[in-house]
């Protein structure tokens, strides 16, 4: 990834387009250096690729405007940067849709820090390849567990004696092999597995969600698989 500056917000006008004017000109030095080094005989890595960031904030004529110039760089790469970073689920996913569109079509798009199941699958829908987050780490530490019939919050009494598994529908070896109640005791007991098991569930979690969204879009029933997964997120879990 190039070096770019995220921007605050909210931030104003001004202080938006110089950032991200000093954002393009990082990218055209780092273009430049990386040529240079991988140029010589004892380059370590002469095929490591090179991401652009496109920043902008919430300014949709800003982000377009930037799109465009980091286009013709010829880049490896694009990502959006400076989103999920206080401005509404709305507001980004009016950003993403606005943008997008103006990266090439034929390099990946990566949209950074971002973010919960339902973001993904919002921000799959107008055309971005890949992510990475905290969430499923972080929250798992939390005792917040992601599954198929909704987000649970193992910290909750009514876990304390129930002996299924986070999510009956999941394969994961935690799944497989501890109970709700029984993780739900590690926690309370501040015991590290308690948090490895969260993290590494909901992991696995975000993995298949991503393979299921990827099979989807081969069989050209996105749409379909969207819908069908959103309401799942959206239940009460029991």
């Amino acid at each position: 990834m190039a070096f770019d500056e995220c921007p605050p917000h909210p931030a104003t006008r001004k202080y938006m387009q110089d950032s991200v004017d000093r954002t393009t000109r990082w990218l055209e030095r780092c273009k430049r250096e990386m040529k240079r080094l991988n140029g010589r005989e004892d380059a370590i890595n002469p095929k490591q690729m090179l991401f652009g960031i496109n920043q902008g904030g919430t300014f949709e004529d800003i982000r377009i405007e930037h799109a465009k110039r980091i286009r013709e760089m010829d880049l490896d790469g694009y990502a959006l940067g400076g989103l999920a970073v206080g401005e509404s689920h709305e507001e980004m996913y009016r950003i993403i849709e606005e943008t997008v569109p103006y990266l090439p079509e034929d390099k990946p798009t990566y949209l950074m820090g971002v973010g919960t199941p339902m973001n993904i699958l919002e921000a799959v829908e107008r055309g971005v390849d890949f992510f990475d987050c905290v969430y499923p780490a972080r929250n798992g530490r939390h005792g917040h567990a992601y599954t198929n019939h909704g987000k649970m919050n193992l910290q909750n009494a009514r876990y304390e004696l129930d002996d299924r598994p986070l999510d009956e529908t999941c394969d994961c070896p935690v799944c497989r092999h501890y109970s709700r109640a029984y993780i739900r005791h590690l926690l309370k007991a501040r015991e590290m597995l308690g948090l490895r098991l969260m993290v590494t569930h909901n992991l696995y979690f975000y993995n298949t969600m991503m393979e299921e969204i990827r099979d989807a879009i081969e069989k050209g029933c996105f749409q379909e698989y969207k819908k069908k997964k959103a309401e799942q997120l959206e239940e009460d879990h029991k």
